[in-house]
């Protein structure tokens, strides 16, 4: 299709020498207005976007296969990791309460997830999401925080793993790393054996999908089954005091030591623990049914998981009290000089593998679709024709997934992660609402946008009184009315937008409200981090910016110019429109 006023161009044209590319910044602001908000559709995402990989990705995963990536992805990294440091810091013994608000989130933001996989199962998880809603430029913001949250999650697991194997076999995880006292503190703690279990688990996945997930399957049941025996542990031999009594008495007692907003700080640490059902979004290009196995399996694994970890916060809060917990290995720490300990500690180590498998095959899937996009060089986007897997993209995010687990405190890589999780499910839940209600060039978009940014807007308001304002009855009346206006809110456009879209296979019930509630939780959770987190978002965010007007918008008008990708800003294109309503695969 020929656009006016536009010359065609390589794929390649703004790269090809210095002076082209000075030619190109000199054209940013028109290829910014041109590329930022032009949206995809879903047969685009499934045929030309996927092309560009060259060979295709197998269909070899069935619902058992993502419910087991499900919880091996999450059960290794949240209990394991966050737990001890959650529960010492913030939530004391409501812990288990945490883990239940993050959970529901969690499922909330899952089902978001499954009404656009199911709809268009490909490997790009939230950025394809958003790429078909939003346009562009906020498909790759999120993209590239997603990409971030996995190498930062994956390097915090891998340094985990290392002090779990050293309470197994008995040797502290200080005489593993090695300190250079040059470097800051938080980043001079070198950790060797971190890099060699990141750098193996990189090759394994480069080998083969389907035999990824069967090795998944087997080491989750047997991590299933040293999971059980702590259950059981903790509730046949810890006390139940130690819900309510800390071991030094001049530290807060009850359930509740922090208070609610240590409930809700606690969720927002241990909600790192759930970025493992996203890594199953990303495996939708490689299931074989995806209106059946699809939604059973993100769920699925959410539900499964979130009462495993509320169990096992259960189990851990009995075995010790909240301040004698050890923030870097709290299981086996409760149980430090018995066996129990070193066979924990085995059990840990094993699930942490699981986690650092299924996380490592969602963040190279994530890389290859944007190489699809010529958002990131389209060497990122080869499948290999033997193993059919993203080999590029595994290889380098693995490399750099070690380079940080070599250097990086685990504190320091939690918290960053947490907000840029809270982040991504916030867009996905406001971009299902979006294409429920607008069909771009048909439908205009102004009462859903005015909807989504006011309600933003009060659930961050209600976050602020929550924060900030002191306790009293003042405090309890603005919260009650600023809560009676976003359900106002949400009732009227209820009530006064229609639906414009109906998904034939799978959605969300009750919309708007389930995600709305979703948009609320994260908005909430997002306020409960502190400020150092949102720094470093910040800053990662500045930095993907300046990615994006100094590449990203160049490669992806180079695309567009050689026909690789579409441009839809303000339009549909009838033939587009036309074979999606021809497929029933891409039926919305």
């Amino acid at each position: 299709m020929e656009i006016s006023g536009y010359v065609p161009h390589g794929p390649s044209s703004s790269f090809s020498s210095f002076r082209a590319y000075l030619r190109a910044l000199a054209q940013t602001p028109t290829r910014l207005a041109r590329r930022a908000g032009s949206v995809s559709t879903s047969y685009d995402e499934m045929s030309c976007v996927r092309a560009r990989s060259g060979s295709d990705m197998q269909k070899t995963l069935r619902w058992f296969d993502l419910v087991g990536l499900g919880v091996g992805g999450m059960v290794g990294a949240g209990v394991f990791l966050t737990t001890g440091h959650a529960s010492r810091l913030y939530a004391g013994p409501a812990i288990v309460i945490s883990y239940a608000i993050a959970g529901l989130c969690a499922l909330l933001s899952a089902f978001c997830y499954t009404e656009f996989a199911v709809d268009m199962p490909v490997a790009g998880g939230a950025f394809s999401y958003l790429r078909v809603t939003f346009g562009e430029f906020v498909a790759f913001l999120t993209g590239a925080n997603l990409v971030m949250d996995y190498v930062m999650s994956n390097a915090a697991v891998s340094r985990g793993f290392t002090a779990y194997l050293g309470t197994a076999i008995g040797v502290p995880a200080n005489k593993w790393r090695f300190t250079l006292s040059a470097l800051p503190d938080g980043f001079n703690q070198i950790d060797v054996v971190a890099v060699v279990v990141v750098l193996t688990i990189t090759l394994l996945i480069c080998y083969s999908t389907r035999e990824s997930s069967v090795l998944n399957m087997v080491l989750t049941a047997v991590h299933i089954i040293f999971i059980m025996f702590v259950i059981i542990l903790g509730f046949c031999t810890g006390d139940w005091k130690n819900f309510t009594e800390p071991a030094d008495p001049a530290h807060p007692a009850g359930f509740f030591p922090n208070g609610v907003s240590g409930v809700f700080n606690g969720a927002s640490m241990v909600y790192l623990s759930y970025i493992g059902y996203d890594a199953v979004s990303t495996m939708a290009e490689e299931v074989k049914n995806p209106v059946k196995d699809i939604p059973i399996g993100v769920s699925g694994s959410v539900l499964l998981v979130t009462v495993l970890y509320c169990l096992m916060a259960a189990s851990m809060s009995m075995l010790l009290p909240y301040d004698l917990i050890d923030p870097e290995a709290p299981f086996p720490a409760a149980f430090r000089g018995k066996w129990e300990s070193n066979l924990i500690g085995a059990g840990a180590s094993f699930g942490i593998l699981t986690s650092l498998l299924v996380a490592m095959l969602g963040q190279a899937r994530y890389m290859c679709v944007l190489g699809r996009s010529s958002v990131v060089p389209a060497w990122f986007a080869r499948v290999h024709p033997k193993t059919s897997t993203p080999v590029n993209a595994s290889a380098f995010l693995g490399i750099l997934t070690a380079a940080i687990a070599l250097f990086t405190d685990l504190n320091v890589l939690l918290n960053l992660v947490s907000i840029g999780t809270l982040f991504v499910f916030y867009m996905v839940a406001n971009a299902v609402i979006f294409r429920r209600y607008v069909v771009v060039g048909t439908t205009n978009p102004r009462p859903t946008l005015s909807f989504l940014c006011s309600f933003s807007l009060t659930s961050i308001i209600f976050s602020f009184i929550w924060q900030f304002m002191p306790p009293g009855k003042l405090k309890a009346f603005t919260l009650c009315v600023t809560a009676a206006i976003a359900v106002s809110m949400l009732q009227i456009f209820h009530c006064m937008v229609p639906q414009v879209r109906k998904p034939e296979f799978w959605g969300v019930p009750l919309m708007p409200w389930l995600p709305s509630i979703s948009i609320f939780l994260n908005i909430f959770l997002l306020g409960s981090l502190d400020r150092p987190s949102y720094v470093r978002f910040g800053v990662f965010s500045a930095v993907a910016v300046l990615v994006y007007v100094f590449y990203s918008v160049h490669a992806s008008f180079d695309a567009e110019g050689s026909g690789s990708l579409s441009q839809k800003n303000g339009e549909i294109h009838k033939e587009s429109a036309q074979q999606e309503s021809n497929d029933p695969r891409l039926a919305v």
